[in-house]
């Protein structure tokens, strides 16, 4: 492993699968004799879980400008104290939702001004990309189909309507770059974690030998 550590991310829609497979791949990192460090956002510290509250709760509508700060606040304090230092050290970091998230859900969905958001965005991460983006993406109608049928309550933005949902899957559509990969989250969960499990053998190959099948 490099001393810079590896950072991968995983990204989607509502009830694409992205925190079902989170501890999964986890596990399957571990399984190469490597432990990442595994996160959420927004969260991972105290006044990250503190503005994930803020931020979910149904009943506390928040409006676009200040919600756009409330992540990038939770960004910028779970970047400084957990995933920097650990990249740093070497480690492997798994984290469920990053900077595109923000692009996704508050450019696209929201309709903030780019300029505005991005720069804002190279604040908070500190200029910090990830080596691996995986994209799962879904339709939002199977998303909340999922989460109906999982009993899932849903939160704030889970709450949004389908033309703001929409909004967002078009731009993970779109989502290009060094490091990105998309998969079809209608794929079987065994299925969608070998192919997620793959890219990131493919990625980090001397991280986590193996054949790759």
């Amino acid at each position: 492993m490099t001393s810079r550590g590896f950072f991968v991310v995983l990204e989607g829609p509502e009830g694409s699968g992205k925190s079902t497979m989170l501890g999964p791949l986890a596990e399957c990192m571990r399984s190469s004799r490597v432990d990442p460090v595994v996160v959420r956002e927004p969260g991972g510290t105290r006044a990250a879980e503190i503005a994930r509250q803020a931020l979910l709760d149904p009943e506390h509508p928040v409006g676009p400008v200040a919600e756009l700060f409330f992540y990038l606040a939770a960004r910028a304090d779970l970047v400084q104290n957990i995933i920097a230092p650990a990249l740093a050290a070497g480690r492997v970091v798994l984290s469920d939702r990053f900077a595109l998230s923000t692009e996704a859900y508050q450019m696209a969905g929201r309709g903030l001004d780019p300029v505005m958001v991005r720069t804002a965005n190279q604040a908070a991460t500190l200029g910090l990309r990830p080596d691996l983006t995986l994209i799962l993406n879904l339709a939002p109608e199977l998303g909340q189909a999922r989460q109906i049928a999982a009993g899932k309550r849903q939160d704030r933005l889970e709450r949004e309507s389908l033309d703001f949902h929409r909004r967002v899957l078009e731009y993970y559509l779109a989502a290009q770059g060094s490091g990105v990969r998309h998969l079809d989250a209608r794929l079987p969960p065994d299925q969608l974690l070998h192919a997620a499990w793959a890219e990131v053998r493919r990625a980090a190959p001397e991280t986590f030998p193996g054949a790759i099948g």
